[in-house]
């Protein structure tokens, strides 16, 4: 006989985090989160300090899982433009989805407006490491401005991603060509 393991209080909140700022938004109340995860106010304040801390923990949460689904394995024998453009692939899955509201780490940095805000921070962290792989990527493969196409990227990544995410527009056969014409204008191979 097996027996289930029950998520924690803490699991649970954090995954009520997640699921509702990234359908809502960040302006999702407490009493909201609580009831979702079945778990008293009090007890959120046990284990987190603040809703703040409790969004941060919750991006926190999900940051490995959206490196793993964007970011092709390391060494993967593919050049560093096909592993730029292995994301955006990514990406225009991901954006197919009939619940793709965007990228939860942009979203959540426009709804904040506030950089000091211990969510914001986690997202800005989770986006700079997109950047710097799109900067590793584009000088391993001979970009003539690598800090430049890295910029370019994640604009084109972040402006797909919210376009998508409002329903405004498809990425698809939209992004990948978009893509492309950027990395040959920097020479990459």
């Amino acid at each position: 006989m097996t027996t289930e393991v029950k998520p924690s209080a803490r699991e649970r909140l954090l995954e009520a985090a997640a699921t509702l700022t990234y359908r809502d938004g960040v302006g999702i109340g407490v009493d909201a989160v609580c009831r979702a995860a079945g778990v008293s106010k009090r007890s959120l304040y046990q284990l987190f300090e603040s809703k703040d801390d409790l969004l941060a923990a919750s991006l926190e949460e999900r940051s490995s899982a959206f490196v793993a689904t964007l970011l092709p394995a390391a060494d993967d024998g593919r050049s560093p433009r096909e592993r730029i453009l292995h994301v955006f692939d990514r990406l225009e899955e991901q954006a197919g989805a009939p619940d793709y509201q965007g990228c939860r780490y942009l979203a959540a940095q426009i709804e904040l407006k506030d950089q000091s805000h211990p969510a914001s921070r986690v997202a800005h962290r989770v986006k700079a490491n997109l950047t710097v792989f799109f900067r590793a990527e584009a000088e391993r493969g001979g970009a003539s401005d690598p800090d430049l196409l890295a910029r370019q990227l994640i604009l084109v990544f972040d402006g797909a991603s919210a376009r998508a995410g409002i329903g405004a527009d498809k990425p698809t056969g939209l992004v990948a060509p978009t893509v492309a014409t950027l990395l040959g204008a920097a020479g990459m191979r």
